[in-house]
């Protein structure tokens, strides 16, 4: 076995550009199976980091339109970052969820918080700077269940969210655009038609689930509902659980109280949604894996065509070595001394691409990792184990599978036969 190794590492030696060329296909289909499943481990990281960060005990309650004959197929969750004015025009807008729901949602026995939200679009103007952000009008409960930090002043309080009072917390970014590099807090900014004073402002934080909280703008849910949008309805809300085991029962508690509350005897004609994150999370891994699951098959086609190509090679390199198998058969070697060492050659050709292939899939991820800790994302670069296991044992596979034939005709040549050709 270690002679023909050694005949193998020869021959591959003696035509380097021949090898490489015949690595290429293994290389690019072993290195898309590596930046799928790092960039995949990474994005999921950013994904768990992004769902810690805002509560992953807690559960999400929408408004959505009621299924009908019309619409059964088609209504679903209405979009949270979308304007609240839009939707009061829009004649699929959704009223009843209102801030006594939330109240009557706290008392259940699994709820430790909730707080409702609405959203709107203003522009938002310091000087002659001027943003068109979202508004996000929020109970103050919301700064006990979210787990985003200050980068300074303070949040608003109950007291001023029951009065209506005019402040607002402000993203870092959005505070950037309009100050500069000047002290935000305590300044009078102006919000729609309406001047609010900034008492805080949010450390970085980047976007999730539609909302970009870095160019966002948070003030008292009253003062949302009163003065700028003039509504007295909620968008959505977010509940927190003592236990998010009881996840699910507690979804249902929710639903019974919302079906009481806006006299709903159907529950197929609920105007409302309540997702758990693990539902969430469940449904995320459903799509990403599927996705995967796609372009894995994609770089499995490469793999095929390098392994095909390597199958031709092979058959190139039988027919160049004809005579020097005759001669070695002629000098004792046995079928199988052939066999091995053609099939050899074939694994170590596929295994050499396959580790190249590893180091070019892992600078890709890498680049991309790069790339999103650029745009403000908390993506860690990580190549899984498992992804080095799985493209060592696959290009070993393709180079066993697809370099038998070749080996097998080398290995059965007559010798007499086979010294003749020229």
């Amino acid at each position: 076995m270690l002679t023909a190794f050694n005949q193998s590492i020869k021959a591959l030696r003696s035509n380097p550009v021949r090898t490489g060329l015949t690595t290429l296909g293994i290389v690019i289909g072993i290195g898309t199976v590596i930046l799928v499943l790092s960039a995949g481990e990474g994005f999921r990281g950013f994904i768990n980091a992004q769902v810690d960060a805002f509560g992953s005990n807690t559960l999400f309650i929408e408004t959505r339109v009621p299924p009908t004959t019309k619409n059964r197929n088609t209504g679903g969750a209405a979009g949270a970052a979308q304007s609240d004015q839009s939707r009061a025009n829009s004649p699929v807008a959704i009223t009843t969820l209102k801030n006594r729901d939330i109240e009557e949602i706290k008392r259940l026995p699994n709820i430790q918080n909730a707080y409702g939200m609405v959203v709107g679009q203003k522009v938002v103007s310091f000087g002659n700077v001027a943003k068109n952000s979202l508004i996000y009008g929020a109970s103050p409960e919301r700064f006990e269940i979210d787990k985003g930090e200050l980068n300074g002043g303070r949040f608003y309080t109950p007291a001023e969210d029951a009065g209506a009072v005019q402040v607002v917390v402000i993203g870092n970014a959005l505070a950037k655009d309009l100050f500069g590099e000047s002290e935000p807090i305590g300044k009078l900014i102006r919000v729609g038609e309406l001047n609010f004073e900034v008492i805080g402002v949010y450390e970085a934080r980047g976007a999730f689930g539609g909302m970009d909280i870095d160019q966002s703008v948070f003030i008292p849910l009253l003062t949302a509902q009163k003065k700028l949008l003039g509504i007295d309805y909620l968008l959505f809300a977010i509940a927190q659980l003592q236990d998010a085991n009881l996840g699910e029962a507690t979804a249902e508690d929710i639903k019974q109280v919302l079906r009481e509350n806006h006299n709903i005897t159907n529950p197929e004609k609920d105007d409302f949604y309540v997702q758990t994150q693990a539902e969430a999370m469940e449904t995320f891994n459903t799509i990403f894996g599927g996705l995967t699951a796609l372009l894995i098959a994609i770089a499995a086609i490469s793999l095929i065509v390098g392994g095909v190509g390597i199958m031709n090679i092979m058959y190139v390199v039988v027919t160049e070595r004809t005579a020097e198998i005759g001669l070695k058969k002629a000098l004792g070697a046995k079928q199988s001394d052939i066999l091995n060492e053609f099939l050899i050659e074939a694994v170590l050709v596929t295994v050499l691409g396959g580790i190249m292939g590893i180091c070019f899939g892992s600078f890709l991820a890498w680049i991309v990792s790069l790339v999103a800790m650029k745009g403000g994302l908390a993506w860690g670069f990580s190549v899984p184990v498992y992804a080095i296991l799985l493209a060592v044992g696959v290009s070993a596979a393709i180079g066993i599978g697809f370099g038998v034939l070749p080996a097998r005709q080398a290995a059965k040549l007559d010798p007499v036969e086979a010294m003749r050709y020229e």
